[in-house]
């Protein structure tokens, strides 16, 4: 692997976990200049992961103020949500599991239940999400789902910290797991697509709010 490949990767991780901590939000301008100071390299690999961000929908490059975190919307969200759903169930589909598998699964979706903040909350629900799908060894395909739920964290941050969001995923999860024990992956597979449509309809309702 080249060297500029290399550091394009290491600025397009860097950006991507700003994300999921918090540290950028919707509509927030990236400065080139001093992110190529903070992580001691020049303009060009930025440019290149945020090129790369873009294609992937999550940043945005607008004429004379140059790229920024995009911002949420409904036509997105439904074309997102429904995606991720049908890209989460082929992999559920093709994936199996084995005992430590699904333990780690349980212990994933009691941290969900003890997060103390929103986004503790979030990034939880995310980790489940990629646990149920990291079995499907296919690095095309995880690499564009981890892009895709990279912009799914904004609208379930955005929502997670409402006193209004009353969804509880506790109960989808343990149905989930439950037929995953029992061998049973069509019926995960369709609790999973569930899932991820009654969250696609209530962050629909919001953003048409806003």
């Amino acid at each position: 692997m080249g060297m500029s490949i290399i550091l394009r990767d290491k600025v397009r991780e860097h950006l991507l976990r700003q994300m999921q901590k918090g540290h950028l939000q919707p509509g927030q301008g990236i400065n080139l200049a001093a992110l190529a100071r903070q992580l001691k390299v020049s303009v060009t690999p930025i440019r290149e992961a945020l090129t790369q961000l873009q294609q992937s929908h999550i940043v945005r490059a607008i004429p004379n103020r140059g790229f920024v975190i995009a911002a949420v919307n409904p036509e997105e969200a439904k074309n997102l949500y429904e995606l991720v759903a049908h890209l989460e169930v082929l992999a559920l589909e093709e994936s199996t599991f084995d005992e430590a598998a699904i333990s780690k699964l349980k212990k994933q979706r009691d941290l969900i239940a003890k997060a103390e903040n929103a986004l503790e909350r979030v990034n939880a629900y995310m980790e489940f999400h990629r646990l149920l799908t990291s079995n499907y060894k296919n690095p095309v395909f995880q690499q564009i789902l981890k892009d895709l739920k990279t912009r799914v964290f904004f609208y379930e941050r955005a929502f997670m910290s409402n006193d209004s969001f009353h969804y509880n995923s506790n109960d989808q999860h343990d149905a989930i797991i439950s037929a995953i024990e029992d061998d049973n992956i069509p019926s995960a597979a369709l609790v999973l697509k569930m899932n991820w449509m009654l969250i696609k309809s209530y962050i629909e309702k919001q953003l048409v709010v806003l």
